[in-house]
């Protein structure tokens, strides 16, 4: 795939090759990112997930040695190199390269890389779903208030266990048995005109796609509900569907087996999340977008 990469001070258009097998990130998964969207020069949210990206390493005991000013101004200026029809992932990421005695990781050693590559918008087509035996971990657990890399092979691990049973997304249940997620993205359903997305609780992401469909659902006048879901309530839901920072909006149209179809309020969502976006100004414009180096 086309991408550019800022490493060290330096713009690629080759992945750079950045770790060792005695790397802290390489071998103890010492690492965090963020993932944003550009889609034909518009960059939706963007300074949140830079911002995201400086919570995340914090809370991984960290030090980062960039400021989320600086991230979005680098995120901009790949956006630009990438020219203005294209639809990016935008990904900056911090990583740990020594560690402290055996394990412990050393802040000092924090390092950076940001990556921009095509990556098309899934299409509006739908996706299957199931439920699955997996949960997503309690906050003494694990590092669930941050977008951090150890927390994606559980959530792999769902996803092949549906996978193996005929489904394209796993569906996971925080510590407590209520329903937390899809395995990588934020879980809606629909009830009688009723768009619920369960609670947050800290064992899952807030997502940032998440928090601005609720906005613009409520400003459109839409019931909307944050609270427990249990597991039942998805087997008589009206309409299911997920938000995330990959696929913006997608609807589920089987679950468990069950049909169900691309909903009006899943269609609502989406028409309202691209509206909004398109009155951002555009990053990219044709007559400024530079070539990539």
């Amino acid at each position: 795939m086309a991408g550019v990469f800022w490493y060290d001070g330096t713009w690629l258009t080759e992945e750079p090759k950045i770790l060792g097998p005695l790397d802290h990130a390489f071998w103890l998964a010492s690492v965090v990112f963020d993932g944003a969207r550009a889609v034909e020069g518009w960059a939706p949210d963007l300074d949140r997930h830079c911002a995201r990206v400086i919570r995340s390493a914090h809370v991984m005991g960290m030090k980062p040695g960039l400021d989320a000013a600086t991230i979005q101004s680098l995120c901009e200026e790949g956006i630009r190199r990438m020219g203005p029809g294209a639809t990016l992932y935008v990904r900056p990421m911090f990583f740990i390269r020594r560690g402290i005695g055996a394990a412990r990781p050393d802040p000092d050693s924090t390092d950076f890389i940001l990556s921009l590559y095509d990556a098309p918008l899934p299409e509006w087509a739908g996706f299957s779903a199931m439920l699955t035996p997996f949960r997503r971990p309690a906050t003494d657990m694990a590092p669930t208030d941050a977008k951090a890399a150890c927390l994606y092979p559980n959530g792999a691990r769902a996803a092949a266990w549906a996978a193996e049973r005929g489904a394209g997304m796993a569906v996971m249940l925080d510590p407590a048995g209520n329903i937390a997620e899809f395995q990588s993205s934020n879980l809606w359903f629909v009830k009688d005109g009723v768009a619920v997305t369960p609670a947050v609780n800290h064992t899952f992401l807030n997502g940032i796609t998440r928090q601005r469909v609720i906005a613009l659902l409520r400003q459109a006048g839409h019931a909307v509900e944050e609270r427990a879901v249990r597991p039942e309530e998805l087997e008589s839901a009206d309409e299911i569907f997920s938000t995330g920072n990959y696929g913006k909006v997608q609807p589920c149209i089987r679950y468990n087996g069950r049909e169900l179809g691309i909903g009006p309020v899943a269609t609502r969502a989406r028409d309202l999340y691209f509206a909004w976006m398109r009155t951002l100004p555009r990053i990219a414009a044709p007559d400024t977008a530079a070539a990539a180096e």
